[in-house]
């Protein structure tokens, strides 16, 4: 046959296929109902392994059984999201829910943020909450979390990424040891600047002090200077710290609020190499809470360790249109190449597309936890 007369073929074996497909879509439909009269639960693994198997049964050839297994796979996994939609729309979805205010209460709020005076989270908290803001700092990510839990703090200011660096992985993992929210971000550029002593000319400087972040991303600038000692530092703003009680012809790479508090004069401003370097600073709150007008939703979750598992739970996503913006997986402790994934996507709790994507999530993911609508 030629080709134009082996397409009118598959067009017409294709309408037959759509037609069948709407006959079984309107099925599922019925069986959806009879779930939520019943209480039955949508998601019955077993029923859908047993029908696999009994298909693929039929099927002579290795490649032909793939394939109509997975072709099945995904007209099951399509039929569930439509039994999820009709269920949500009753009102009955299952998922997390946290309460809209219309803004935060930051006026008479507590703050506390990671690391010295003079760090770029100080810088951060000052951006979001005003340089007047009730605050106070603490050694590590997880003092700060456990002052935001204890009550001692309102609100945490906590870095989450950056541009170049990528994300900061332990604090993705205190966000699932605490009980915590996510409810509005902070978006920082970094300027590395040199700081010393006032009167300091770089020519007498032996040494250079900052994170070892701060130091690889100055490190073109670094060059310039072979015999400085380059010491790392846990924080930038130590690293200041530690300038300003020194009197040997040391500085440190830090920022401008560092000099500041410090009493540092800066002597070259922007020296990292990248002009567009920036930090995503999160505000977390223990508070189940969500501004009304939020937009972006943070969640965590982890899948059935087995093959595709995480593909289904990412359709879930593509079925209700929802933009994901980022995803991360992180180690799970005590389970050897098994992994939690973190997702940012775009919407609000109140979305009907994202409480259907949330209860799919909610009944098909292992341990899905809503991180926060900011």
């Amino acid at each position: 046959m030629e080709l134009g007369e082996l397409r009118k073929q598959i067009d017409e074996i294709d309408d037959k296929i759509v037609s069948l497909y709407k006959q079984r879509m309107a099925v599922s439909g019925q069986v959806a109902e009879d779930k939520i009269r019943t209480g039955l639960p949508v998601f019955d693994p077993r029923r859908e392994k047993e029908k696999i198997a009994c298909l693929t049964e039929k099927i002579e050839t290795d490649f032909e059984r793939k394939a109509i297994a997975g072709l099945f796979s995904q007209i099951m996994a399509v039929s569930r999201k439509l039994q999820y939609r009709l269920i949500a729309e009753k009102g009955q979805a299952e998922y997390v829910s946290l309460t809209a205010v219309e803004s935060l209460d930051s006026k008479n709020a507590r703050v506390v943020f990671q690391g010295a005076e003079g760090s770029f989270s100080q810088t951060a908290m000052e951006a979001y909450f005003g340089p007047e803001v009730d605050n106070f700092h603490v050694e590590t990510f997880k003092d700060a979390m456990a002052a935001l839990a204890g009550g001692k703090a309102d609100f945490a200011v906590l870095p989450l990424e950056n541009s170049t660096a990528g994300y900061v992985a332990e604090v993705y993992d205190l966000l699932t040891r605490f009980d915590n929210y996510i409810v509005a971000e902070q978006e920082l550029l970094i300027e590395h600047c040199l700081l010393g002593h006032k009167g300091s000319r770089i020519s007498d400087i032996t040494a250079v002090y900052s994170h070892p972040m701060s130091l690889l991303q100055s490190a073109e600038y670094l060059d310039k200077f072979p015999k400085w000692r380059k010491v790392a530092c846990e924080n930038n703003a130590f690293a200041a710290r530690i300038v300003a009680d020194s009197k040997e012809n040391i500085v440190a790479i830090a920022g401008k609020k560092a000099a500041e508090v410090y009493g540092l004069e800066i002597l070259e401003t922007g020296i990292n190499h990248s002009a567009t370097n920036t930090t995503r600073f999160i505000i977390v709150s223990n508070e189940r809470i969500y501004r009304r007008n939020a937009d972006k939703i943070t969640i965590c979750f982890e899948v059935p360790h087995q093959s595709g598992s995480l593909y289904q739970m990412l359709s879930h996503f593509i079925f209700n249109g929802l933009n994901l913006s980022r995803i991360e997986s992180r180690p799970i402790p005590e389970r050897d190449w098994e992994y939690r994934f973190f997702v940012d996507f775009a919407g609000n709790l109140t979305d009907s597309s994202v409480r259907n994507a949330l209860h799919g999530l909610a009944v098909e993911a292992v341990n899905l936890r809503i991180l926060g609508n900011y």
